[in-house]
């Protein structure tokens, strides 16, 4: 990366600065007054600490990561989502919002001792060449991998299209490591997690990956899936959601809410309205609605989340959401690089700034106080900001510039040393079972996952001779620290761990994932206040129909 690249995408950056996102007027260079602070002279300053570092450091300056650190600096000064990408980052920035990114198609878990395959995705490169659940990775692209984080495995399995790379990993049964040569291909990237039915006639939508360009289409198939089963109500699931492409966010909202309600808001420099973002295509589900959100909930989550609260189209559940409402553009720089660049900021139909404040604090207190969050993800009083209140289509008054508030707080699963460590003996105990080392248990082997996302409720129920087998092998590893009756009071979390492991292990991670929702504290307390949601489905149609 060269010092003309750097110069420009520096330009790129005060340019923006100084224009005000897109909506004001850079004023005139060549009429600054003296000591104004100009794109020009920001340049020069550059350059020549450029020269200086070049010229006199006494070391090896490596230029690409300084030139990096120097205009990530400088972005974070203006907001904390205007951001630089390196090729790499840029590479998966883009993927992300295509809803596919290329590599082998593993769930993988980093475990005490290295990282596990959780599970394989059907028709992809590693379900073709024979991974599975338990495979633990020994080398990868021919490097020790046996001490790396998740992250540094899903990076270097990670590639271009129709690249090989190489994978030994260590199976239970095989004496020897295994070797895999894979040819590394499109894995998609889904929103919608998990689609089920829950008690009641309530269905439930984990759209948890994202707002991509595929989600209004997996969100509509969802939807029709779950009314065939019966669905009379809905939990759509946002937690953990981080947002994404704006556009989707709009036609989630549409499947909620007539045609032609304002959606989202943006609005410039200034607080002027660039424009309105409405509906589209007549709001078709009218069933109940339940929202989750939590301080994973960000930016195109929160557009959905303020829509339906906004509208009292349904209830909004969970902890406060994250507050992400600035608006970035991207742009495209040389040698595959990139950056977002502030340029308004979001509202909700009622006028609500979705983005808290950020002007006191560093950068990494932004990203994990998460402005009345805890650890856990339950709601902590904050202080009440100010600003003009905003009063909701069922007289709710609510404030902007703190994100989303539900409209009932729940508190989320607890978690604990001992149930982590529960977590980790569980998955040791049903690797072995899988494998068909488990004695007295050995019709549990597993040879290849079916890939069915859903269970049925008495699929992998889990026998008390089960978990006394589990019980007695967690209790003799040492390593986890864990007795037999530290276990038993815990019980019913053992076994609920161990039914997890067991579904993904035959039929896949949505499966898991689901034995571990359908006993969320979170969920269950939407299923309970249906009712209420229920009650908002007819003045809400008398008010916008």
């Amino acid at each position: 990366m060269n010092r003309s690249f750097t110069l420009f995408a520096v330009g790129v950056i005060v340019a923006g600065a100084v224009l005000g996102g897109l909506f004001g007027r850079m004023p005139a260079r060549t009429t600054a007054a003296e000591g104004e602070v100009t794109t020009d002279r920001v340049l020069t300053d550059y350059r020549e600490a450029l020269r200086v570092i070049e010229e006199g450091y006494s070391g090896t300056a490596d230029l690409e990561k300084v030139n990096d650190s120097a205009m990530q600096g400088m972005l974070w000064q203006l907001d904390p989502h205007s951001s630089f990408f390196t090729r790499e980052e840029y590479r998966k920035l883009n993927e992300d919002q295509a809803s596919q990114f290329y590599g082998i198609g593993v769930s993988i878990l980093q475990h005490r001792d290295g990282v596990y395959v959780q599970s394989v995705i059907p028709g992809t490169p590693a379900d073709k060449a024979g991974l599975r659940y338990g495979d633990r990775f020994v080398t990868v692209g021919g490097k020790d991998a046996k001490e790396w984080t998740s992250a540094e495995v899903s990076k270097n399995v990670r590639g271009e299209r129709g690249t090989p790379v190489k994978v030994q990993v260590e199976r239970v049964g095989s004496s020897t490591p295994v070797d895999y040569e894979i040819v590394r291909g499109g894995v998609p990237l889904p929103s919608v997690r998990n689609t089920f039915m829950l008690p009641d006639s309530v269905g439930y939508i984990g759209l948890t990956g994202g707002f991509q360009q595929t989600t209004s289409e997996e969100l509509s198939n969802s939807i029709a899936d779950l009314k065939k089963q019966g669905m009379k109500s809905l939990i759509l699931d946002l937690r953990g959601n981080g947002g994404g492409i704006l556009e989707q966010a709009v036609a989630v909202v549409s499947k909620f809410v007539p045609a032609g309600q304002v959606a989202v808001s943006v609005k410039g420099a200034n607080g002027v309205q660039v424009r309105e973002l409405r509906t589209t295509g007549g709001g078709t589900e009218n069933f109940p609605l339940i929202v989750m959100i939590n301080g994973g909930s960000a930016s195109a989550s929160e557009i959905v989340a303020g829509a339906v609260q906004d509208y009292a189209r349904g209830l909004v559940v969970g902890s406060d959401s994250f507050g992400k409402g600035l608006v970035q553009r991207i742009f495209r720089l040389p040698y595959g690089t990139g950056l977002t660049l502030t340029t308004a900021r979001y509202y909700t139909p009622f006028g609500r700034s979705l983005q808290r404040d950020y002007s006191s604090g560093s950068i990494y207190e932004y990203y994990t106080n998460g402005d009345g969050n805890s650890e856990e993800g339950d709601a902590v009083e904050k202080q009440k900001p100010a600003g003009t209140p905003v009063a909701t289509a069922n007289g709710r008054v609510l404030y902007g510039g703190r994100g989303i508030e539900p409209d009932v707080v729940a508190e989320g699963a607890k978690f604990s040393a001992l149930r982590g460590r529960i977590n980790e003996s569980a998955f040791y105990f049903v690797r072995q079972l899988v494998a068909g080392k488990v004695a007295g248990f050995e019709n549990y082997k597993v040879e290849k996952q079916n890939f069915k996302t859903t269970l049925a409720a008495n699929d992998f129920i889990v026998s008390d001779k089960l978990y006394e087998a589990y019980r007695s092998f967690a209790a003799a590893d040492k390593e986890n620290g864990l007795t037999a009756e530290n276990i038993s009071s815990q019980a019913e979390y053992a076994r609920r761990r161990i039914r997890e492991e067991i579904a993904t292990a035959n039929y896949s991670t949505e499966a898991g994932t689901q034995v571990l929702l359908e006993a969320d504290p979170q969920i269950l307390k939407a299923i309970e206040i249906m009712p209420q949601a229920a009650n908002l489905v007819a003045v809400f149609a008398k008010n916008f129909r």
